[in-house]
């Protein structure tokens, strides 16, 4: 048994039992990953995996209980490294910060600036994805932290904690009729093509929701994952725009009027997340105090120990 074995099945879980994606994951050969697979099998007097012909199609009741083992003697492994580069090192090391593009251009620039400032001989590198991207990198452990409104709070694997909470706001052209009215509604809103974020980003979901829960249907006419896309739009006069309040800056975006609408939208909570069981060093609880000054050290490394199946 060895360690390209077990990221081997590792790896192969997370492709979907697509053992090509998996040797183009690895750096290695098709057969040379069924090899090692076949020889673990042995090794062990298991079938890790369903067959049909050569095809994986998924994990057998042992591969199950084994693929949960391979995944925390890895974590540990990698753990282990970090340990011992906290005492070796205490003041380098690699920091690796998974977000959205929202979180990234808003929330968090002064705190990546006190971070670099304070801690500049750790190499901080800022990764931005999908809700989902940013969660799967936190449980491959390619990020130590993740922060995003949507996709952190669904899997045990990851223990996550209050950062902000913020409201969705509506954006218009200084010459906009939405600005005459005295209060917008869903409905006023409806009567323009709208343009927001895509599904699953920067709290789509609520915006869905409440024009759903009115019984009205909105002529959404472009979606995107960055604000300042929505904006360039809503500059070129083809709708409405409904964006995370916090996108709105009054000295860049002077063609453009803020109409808040705290009341039409239920609230957002951009959460920061990390993986259970994983190692963190010092100057990653630093960078998590600063994010969530409430919840405080103890508490994070509490739910980092607590399994995610309690």
């Amino acid at each position: 048994m060895n360690f390209q074995q077990l990221r081997i099945v590792r790896e192969t879980v997370r492709q979907d039992f697509n053992l090509t994606e998996v040797a183009n994951a690895l750096y290695t050969s098709q057969p040379g990953v069924s090899k090692h697979i076949k020889d673990l099998e042995d090794e062990l007097g298991i079938e890790i995996f369903v067959r049909r012909g050569k095809r994986l199609l998924g994990l057998t009741e042992p591969g199950k209980e084994l693929a949960q083992v391979v995944d925390r003697i890895l974590i540990d492994t990698q753990n282990l490294r970090r340990i011992a580069d906290q005492f070796a090192s205490r003041e380098t090391g690699r920091f690796v910060v998974a977000t959205t593009h929202t979180q990234a251009r808003y929330a968090l620039p002064q705190i990546i600036k006190w971070f670099k400032s304070d801690y500049p001989k750790v190499h901080l590198a800022l990764h931005q994805g999908s809700p989902k991207e940013i969660a799967d990198m936190l449980i491959s452990g390619a990020a130590d932290v993740g922060i995003a409104t949507e996709g952190l709070t669904e899997s045990p694997e990851i223990a996550a904690f209050p950062f902000y909470n913020w409201h969705h706001a509506v954006i218009v052209r200084k010459d906009h009729p939405l600005l005459r009215v005295g209060e917008v509604t869903l409905e006023a809103l409806a009567e323009y093509p709208i343009i927001t974020y895509h599904e699953g980003f920067t709290g789509r979901a609520h915006v869905d929701k409440a024009f759903a829960d009115a019984g009205i249907v909105p002529d959404v006419v472009l979606s995107a994952i960055d604000a300042d896309v929505i904006k360039t739009y809503v500059g070129l006069d083809l709708g409405v725009g409904i964006v995370a309040s916090m996108a709105y800056d009054v000295d860049k975006d002077r063609d453009l009027a803020l109409i808040p609408v705290p009341s039409l939208f239920p609230s957002n909570t951009t959460r920061l997340a990390v993986r259970r069981g994983t190692y963190l060093r010092s100057y990653a609880y630093a960078f998590i105090e600063k994010v969530c000054p409430d919840v405080g050290e103890e508490a994070v490394r509490a739910a980092i120990r607590k399994n995610g199946g309690d």
